[in-house]
């Protein structure tokens, strides 16, 4: 396995009842705490309806993010193009790019939300060929291109941008959910992809086969693409136990389902949990469950299987949602940078194999003892000293320490 990057993907809030200026606060803390922990990546998209999506605009979400941070990147998870005219789009991320120093994902979508594209009066039959069609327009822009081109959506009369992207090749990726448009327009524009549908056990299964879409659209167009630009999203909630991990998480992860999935989304086939426990037995516990609610070792086991059942990826995102309060929230991303990451990407490997090999080979290192000793008896009144004192009980400053209770019985 190569390295794997780690990110986050903001997921739909519940705002009602707390204040909404807070909660961009709080949410604008939270990116900065991934920052801190060394998180790769930060998304977050585009959301006019449902009451629990607050962010319209991920650019300007960015920008703020983008004064609180240094180094994570910052993707717009999504924007969804056609909702928009695409020449504004290309100057809205040109701007947040320089705005961020470089460090901007262009994320982009056909709109997720029926609500969304009725409230602009848009077909949804025809909001993934706009998007393939922005994309097109988009990417030409960049390229610093003067475009003319009418649709029946938008018009661009010798159209240029004034400034071209900070970042020499800008990265682009398309969401991917169910259908396989979304692999095959990531194929078609060799660019890369996030992976929504994994959040559910038969999307996980799937993922070999959605890659193979982006595979044959990509040979189709004389394009390529590359499973490193690939980001995988799953569900988790961390904890030091997996019982602390159910009790911060149940009551949370019920409301989540009942109250958005299905009572407010209503999507075909769910039904509402009947309890804070049938809740984590479904989502978490039964057999091929698609999220982790346990301990960093449960969730390194979780992506690793998805690794190796998808065939490999670059990036895996996890959805940060309310399921736990605020502090167990950050705790939990906490653990996954402290634990996960680590043993994921193989940082503590060195260190254990170099604890390992001292002690199996102590025998070769026993002559730095043997030095001290011989210093310690060449002194008298060292050797004087030694008859009363013991060998230390806690871990000193040198493994050259040697065993003092055997040198006293030698020199009794």
């Amino acid at each position: 396995m190569h390295r794997l990057g780690f990110g986050a993907f903001l997921a739909p809030h519940h705002p009602i009842g707390e204040h909404p200026m807070l909660q961009f606060r709080r949410d604008l803390k939270f990116v900065q705490h991934l920052d801190e922990l060394g998180f790769d990546e930060f998304w977050c998209g585009e959301h006019h309806s449902s009451g629990w999506e607050m962010i319209a605009s991920p650019e300007m979400f960015l920008a703020a993010a983008g004064e609180h941070t240094k180094r994570i990147k910052l993707a717009t998870g999504v924007i969804s193009l056609p909702y928009h005219h695409p020449y504004n789009v290309a100057q809205r991320m040109v701007q947040l790019d320089y705005m961020t120093g470089g460090r901007v994902i262009f994320g982009s979508g056909p709109g997720a939300l029926a609500s969304d594209a009725h409230t602009l009066g848009i077909d949804p039959m025809v909001q993934r060929d706009r998007q393939d069609e922005a994309i097109g327009v988009i990417r030409r822009l960049f390229k610093g291109e003067r475009v003319t081109a009418k649709s029946e959506w938008f018009t661009l009369q010798d159209a240029a941008l004034q400034l071209l992207p900070l970042q020499e090749d800008m990265p682009f990726a398309v969401a991917s959910q169910i259908s396989p448009s979304g692999m095959t327009l990531a194929g078609k524009y060799g660019i890369g992809i996030i992976s929504l549908g994994s959040q559910s056990s038969e999307g996980l299964t799937a993922l070999a086969t959605q890659w193979r879409f982006a595979e044959t659209a990509a040979k189709k167009h004389g394009q390529t693409v590359d499973r490193r630009n690939w980001r995988v999203l799953l569900n988790w909630h961390i904890a030091e136990t997996r019982e602390k991990a159910i009790e911060e998480a149940r009551h949370g992860l019920m409301r989540w389902h009942n109250e958005y999935v299905h009572g407010t989304l209503q999507l075909p086939g769910s039904v509402a949990f009947t309890s804070p426990d049938d809740a984590i037995e479904k989502t978490a516990l039964a057999p091929g469950s698609a999220a982790v609610i346990g301990t960093p070792d449960d969730l390194v086991k979780m992506i690793k299987s998805v690794y190796e059942t998808s065939g490999g990826f670059g990036t895996v995102v996890g959805f940060v949602h309310d399921w736990a309060n605020i502090e167990n929230t950050f705790r939990s991303w906490d653990l996954v940078a402290r634990y996960v990451a680590p043993e994921i990407n193989g940082y503590v490997r060195k260190l254990r194999e170099s604890q390992t090999f001292l002690i199996e080979n102590r025998g070769v290192f026993q002559r730095a003892g043997q030095a001290v000793m011989a210093k310690i008896m060449e002194n008298e009144a060292a050797a004087e000293a030694l008859k009363v004192t013991s060998s230390p009980r806690i871990a000193a400053a040198s493994a050259a320490v040697p065993d003092l209770e055997k040198a006293r019985r030698r020199t009794k």
